[in-house]
């Protein structure tokens, strides 16, 4: 069993394509609150996106590690943003927020595969785009705050916050 866990795993940790590295990413998802947020009105920050819903275990486990992350980066060098995806209640999401001591914006989503990043297949999902509105990353998977911290921190001290990574499904550490 475990090794069939790992050989999905491996699979899931697709590069992003060249061409999609290459492009903006415009985003357009309405919060909680029904205020529209795009990719546009963060250009100059690094803007994490994270795929995630409310019946993933693995997304219940990392919620903590992006409140920590958005606690350290709010109103400074990074938004941190949740998309919902699935279709519940909006009484019930935020509920849930209140729960899990969500602070970070969370966004709604139709659960449509193909989202502005590409086809989700797998819950949770992190994209990370730079400031220039450049995906760099993506994570299949749950991520850390410490891997992200790592990762923008990285990249930013490299000069590479415009730069696409090679194989960003190569975890974000």
């Amino acid at each position: 069993m475990k090794r069939l866990v790992l050989i999905v795993w491996m699979l899931l940790m697709v590069p992003v394509t060249p061409t999609m590295a290459d492009e903006r990413i415009a985003f357009s998802f309405p919060d909680i609150h029904g205020k529209v947020h795009t990719q546009s009105e963060y250009t100059g920050k690094w803007v994490v996106v994270n795929y995630w819903a409310t019946s993933c275990a693995a997304c219940l486990k990392e919620i903590p590690e992006l409140v920590a992350f958005h606690k350290r980066h709010q109103d400074r060098d990074v938004v941190l943003l949740g998309v919902d995806f699935e279709d519940i209640p909006l009484s019930w999401l935020k509920d849930f927020m209140d729960s899990v001591s969500m602070s970070y914006t969370v966004l709604r989503s139709n659960t449509s595969q193909e989202t502005p990043f590409g086809t989700l297949m797998v819950l949770p999902t992190t994209f990370i785009v730079s400031p220039t509105g450049e995906l760099v990353a993506r994570q299949v998977g749950a991520v850390t705050a410490a891997n992200l911290d790592a990762y923008i921190k990285r990249k930013t001290e490299a000069g590479q916050a415009n730069l696409p990574a090679t194989g960003i499904n190569t975890k974000i550490r």
